[in-house]
């Protein structure tokens, strides 16, 4: 196997296998403590929501991507392409929004009162999540509703221009027009829900410089300590996502101005893409006190069984 392959390959099997255990991590962290607590908080229902969309993304592009890269053909048939990536489109905006839905929700938490309509809408916060969940997953399914219909199995031979080489799919665009209104139509999408997410998190920081005293006061009570941190971890979500979002939208901007594209190029993007999907569940992990303290609730309660069938077996012996 040509060495570059060989890279590209091992590089795609970390970083998938790395996102799918991470976030894996995160679910099964969130799934204990939705059972020995009433409920999750706003910001940890999103942030579960936001491992599962990045966890489907991988599954359904970080894999098949990496099988084609050590040289596994014909994995999908049109049928399989079309499911394989609507769920794709539709769990990669789901991850952009979520995100942008954890910066706003948390920028809401920590303003201070400004006012009665403020006040109902802090209160109201937790009843809004779900609306929210539903609002995004009906409006990027409706978005991305056209992406089956240009999504085959590869065919014998050339890729026609206008067309995304996936390698284990086609996305054939037929025509220049529908290839560019496709890829402003994402374009504007994604754009305009960094921009919330990158005013909201500058919001929080305004914040957290403007009332470092009473940030010191409200650290003394557990709550407020809470909050803080939550904030603090949702904006280096947001700026992780802010550097592969950029790297991203440079590439798929060239990428629009070509009628075939490279495969190198297309590599390139799917790896940068994903890099979010990878790195964020450990973001989650190592800044979020509560997945830490269930994980190692978790790894004690391993050891100290494994510790008593030892001690079982010494008895018996």
């Amino acid at each position: 196997m040509d060495l570059c392959i060989t890279i590209k390959g091992v590089s795609f099997l970390l970083q998938t296998g790395l996102g799918i255990m991470g976030n894996m991590l995160v679910l099964a962290a969130y799934g204990h403590i939705a059972l020995v607590e009433p409920r999750l908080q706003p910001v940890d229902q999103i942030m579960a929501h936001l491992a599962f969309a990045n966890l489907m993304l991988l599954l359904t592009r970080g894999v098949p991507q990496t099988m084609t890269v050590f040289g596994l053909r014909h994995l999908l048939n049109d049928s399989g392409c079309k499911v394989v990536i609507y769920t794709y489109c539709i769990t990669r905006a789901l991850s952009v929004c979520f995100t942008c839905m954890l910066s706003v929700f948390q920028a809401l938490t920590i303003a201070p009162a400004g006012g009665p309509r403020l006040a109902r809408l802090k209160a109201r916060l937790p009843q809004l999540v779900a609306p929210t969940f539903a609002g995004l997953w009906l409006l990027n399914m409706a978005v991305c509703i056209a992406a089956p219909f240009f999504s085959v199995a590869p065919r014998n031979g050339t890729v026609p221009p206008f067309t995304l080489n996936l390698g284990f799919c086609h996305v054939d665009f037929r025509d220049n027009l529908s290839y560019v209104i496709n890829g402003a139509a994402v374009s504007a999408r994604d754009f305009s829900f960094v921009g919330l997410m990158l005013g909201s998190s500058g919001y929080i920081l305004v914040l957290l410089h403007k009332h470092s005293r009473q940030v010191r006061a409200i650290r003394r009570s557990q709550g407020g300590s809470m909050e803080m941190r939550a904030a603090k971890t949702v904006v280096m979500l947001v700026v992780l996502y802010a550097v592969f979002f950029g790297i991203d939208n440079v590439i798929w901007i060239y990428m629009l101005t070509v009628a075939q594209v490279p495969a190198v190029v297309a590599d390139m993007r799917v790896f940068f893409s994903s890099c979010y999907a990878t790195l964020s569940p450990f973001l989650m992990i190592s800044s979020n006190k509560k997945l830490k303290e269930r994980m190692v609730c978790a790894a004690g309660g391993e050891q100290k069984q494994d510790a008593a069938e030892d001690t079982d077996k010494t008895n018996i012996k």
